[in-house]
C-alpha cells in the first residue's frame, strides 16, 4: 500500500502550469491514499475532486474556517484552502479539527480524519497542516496535542495502525514532533505512539521536503528542512502497516515546471499480515 503526502501550494505562483505537474507526479507515484495540504476551490471547482477524477480515487475536502489571510496574500477573495484525501478505497467517515492558535498567526489550520473503508479493514487515516511561523514551536506543540487527542477520539477499533500524513511546519528534532510522536517523550494520549516512517528511510537518500534546490523554496530563503511527515502507529498482527520502505518524490520538476514548493513524501506500508500472505 502506497501512501503520499503533499504539501501542494494551495494559489501561488504559476499554478495552473503547476496542476499538470502534480497530476502527472501523482499518476507516476500510483498512490493508494494521499494526504494534500494548501488545496484549493473556486468558482465550484475543487482541486482534490479533479485530481480523484482524474486518477479515479475517492475523495474528502475539509475547508479552512479562516482564510482571509491567505486570500490577501494573492489578492482573490474567492478562492478556499484546505486538506484533502484521496484514496483508492472509499470514505465512510470523515470529521474535522480546527487546531488552536493565538488570533495572530491564527489563519484557520486543520486536521481531517476519514475513515476509508479498504476489503479486509478500515484504514484510520489523517492529514494535517501546522502553524508555519518559525518562532511558533510552542503553538505547534498545542497543535500536536489536539491533534493526538483527536486522533484517539477517532482512530477507533481497526487492526490496520493509525496513518497520520502532513506538513508539521517542523524540524525532526523539534519539540512538536517528538511530543507527537511518543517514543522520545512522554505521549499525549498514554499508549498512543506513532512512528515518524522516515525512520526507515536510507539514510543517504535526499531528506529535505523543503529543499532549496527547489527555486519557489529558495526563494524563501530559509534553509532546507524535513517538514513534511507520515506517521504510522505500530504494526498490528503480522506487520500489517509496517513500513517497507518511504522515499522523497516530486521533488523535481516536471516538463520544467516544479510541481509545488514543498517535496512529497511516499511510504510502502505492509497491506496484509505476514500469515495471509501466500508462498
Amino acid at each position: 500500500m502506497r501512501v503520499v503526502t503533499w504539501n501542494l501550494w494551495w494559489r501561488f505562483g504559476p499554478w495552473e502550469a503547476r496542476q499538470k505537474a502534480i497530476l502527472a507526479e501523482l499518476r507516476a507515484l500510483r498512490p493508494d491514499i494521499v494526504g494534500l495540504q494548501e488545496v484549493w476551490a473556486a468558482g465550484g471547482e475543487n482541486q482534490a475532486e479533479w485530481l480523484a477524477s482524474e486518477l479515479r480515487m475517492h475523495w474528502a475536502w475539509a475547508p479552512s474556517p479562516a482564510p482571509d489571510r491567505w486570500r490577501r496574500r494573492i489578492g482573490d477573495h474567492t478562492v478556499d484552502i484546505g486538506n484533502a484525501v484521496l484514496s483508492r478505497w472509499p470514505v465512510t467517515a470523515q470529521r474535522t479539527l480546527r487546531l488552536p492558535a493565538p488570533s495572530d498567526v491564527d489563519d484557520g489550520r486543520l486536521a481531517l480524519f476519514t475513515r476509508l473503508a479498504a476489503p479486509s479493514y478500515d484504514i484510520p487515516f489523517f492529514t494535517t497542516h501546522l502553524t508555519s511561523a518559525l518562532d511558533a514551536s510552542a503553538v505547534r506543540c498545542r497543535q500536536v496535542t489536539a491533534l493526538a487527542e483527536f486522533i484517539g477520539e477517532h482512530r477507533g477499533e481497526t487492526p490496520f495502525p493509525t496513518v497520520v500524513t502532513g506538513d508539521f511546519n517542523a524540524w525532526p528534532d523539534s519539540d512538536e514532533i517528538r511530543l507527537f510522536g511518543g517514543y522520545r517523550t512522554a505521549p499525549v494520549v498514554r499508549g498512543q505512539v506513532l512512528f515518524d516512517a522516515w525512520e526507515y528511510a536510507d539514510p543517504s537518500a535526499p531528506s529535505a521536503t523543503w529543499d532549496r534546490e527547489n527555486p519557489h523554496a529558495a526563494a524563501g530563503r530559509m534553509p532546507s528542512a524535513r517538514v513534511d511527515y507520515i506517521h504510522v502507529g505500530p504494526p498490528g498482527k503480522g506487520g500489517l502497516g509496517q513500513v517497507r520502505g518511504v522515499r522523497r518524490a516530486g521533488d523535481e520538476p516536471v516538463d520544467g515546471v516544479w510541481p509545488s514548493d514543498h517535496a512529497a513524501v511516499a511510504a510502502d506500508l505492509v497491506d496484509a499480515p505476514a500469515s495471509a500472505v501466500t508462498p
